[in-house]
């Protein structure tokens, strides 16, 4: 049985006015928040976005989600987890501080901001992960909501609602376990020596000798800085080595954060101002592709699988293997849907 997903167009030139007004009649339409009860304390998982980067949900969109949960009764929260990588939301006291500096202040979106901290074991007993580290936050919740913006991703190919639960629900050594594989290498022709790998490098694992830089394997724990740092594309990974099992590790983490709550998750992707580049690099990323719109869909596989249509439909090509031409990233749609996270065939309900 096919799954339902609700979309709304969305034009580069809409207001945030008009987008809210969309948003809203999406989520009409869709009742995908009927899964929100009563007395709930309903998670809404986020990003809040890294300094200098404007892609992120915007919080006035935040706000329809937050003022619906809680008509219905119940508690929401706005909701994260600390990065892996270097940065200003390594540590939940400047997190919170830059969520709010992004608008994401409770006056503005109607819900506190919460960073989930601690580490929570499940057992998965997966190809690649035995036991999942999950933040706690997210287990104890009645209720998520994640709202996602959809965008390429240097590991994935395109990140959106799975790699929002997938990698944002895990705990720092969970960050750390999926990104194992992962073991950078300098193409030294490409390397000038700038050293703005080092900068970024939370393990202190580079080091610049004779003009060119370094990585120290035994140091490094795969958080993929350097590679996004690097202006001359002389950093990468060896994906035939392994390192492209990342995506399938994902899914594991996603089916472990939502598998107790598969009847209470509900997904949103913005695929609006989609970017190269993920949300946790600090700049400001351009569009490589229209503004496409919203979706909404109580299925995260097919909402994804959806998103992913649309773009490389309104483009003409997909562009994210355009951007990441080693990636494949329907892998990570393809595992999720035969380790039973959701269903790739889906039926697009336009509003």
């Amino acid at each position: 049985m096919r799954s339902k997903v609700y979309f709304i167009g969305v034009e580069n030139h809409d207001t945030k006015e008009i987008i809210k007004d969309k948003f809203n009649r999406l989520l009409d339409a869709s009742d995908i928040l009927d899964i929100v009860k009563k007395n709930d304390q309903a998670a809404i998982k986020l990003h809040f976005g890294e300094e200098g980067n404007t892609g992120f949900v915007k919080p006035e969109y935040v706000r329809l989600v937050s003022d619906r949960i809680k008509k219905k009764g119940a508690k929401p929260i706005l909701a994260d987890t600390n990065t892996l990588y270097s940065g200003r939301r390594t540590n939940a006291k400047d997190h919170i501080l830059l969520a709010h500096e992004h608008g994401f202040t409770e006056d503005i979106t109607g819900a506190p901001v919460v960073i989930a901290d601690g580490n929570k074991e499940v057992i998965t007993n997966g190809k690649f992960v035995k036991t999942a580290k999950i933040a706690p936050l997210f287990l104890d919740v009645d209720a998520i909501v994640a709202v996602s913006h959809f965008k390429g991703h240097i590991m994935a190919g395109f990140g959106g609602a799975l790699k929002n639960i997938g990698m944002g629900c895990a705990s720092r050594e969970g960050k750390l376990a999926q990104h194992s594989d992962v073991a950078p290498f300098v193409r030294f022709k490409n390397c000038t020596g700038c050293a703005e790998c080092k900068k970024v490098c939370p393990a202190d694992a580079i080091i610049i000798t004779n003009g060119k830089s370094n990585i120290n394997s035994a140091k490094c724990i795969g958080c993929a800085s350097c590679i996004a740092a690097c202006p001359y594309h002389a950093i990468d990974i060896h994906w035939e080595g392994g390192a492209g099992n990342i995506q399938e590790k994902m899914m594991e983490y996603a089916k472990a954060a939502i598998g107790n709550k598969q009847k209470k998750s509900a997904f949103v992707n913005f695929a609006i101002k989609i970017t190269k580049e993920c949300d946790c690099l600090a700049k400001d990323d351009p569009r490589i592709s229209p503004d496409i719109g919203i979706f909404a869909s109580v299925d995260p596989v097919s909402i994804d699988k959806a998103c992913f249509d649309a773009i490389k439909q309104a483009c003409g090509k997909d562009i994210f293997k355009e951007a990441w031409p080693e990636r494949d990233s329907s892998r990570q749609l393809e595992y999720a849907q035969k380790i039973g996270i959701g269903n790739l065939d889906y039926e697009l309900i336009n509003l």
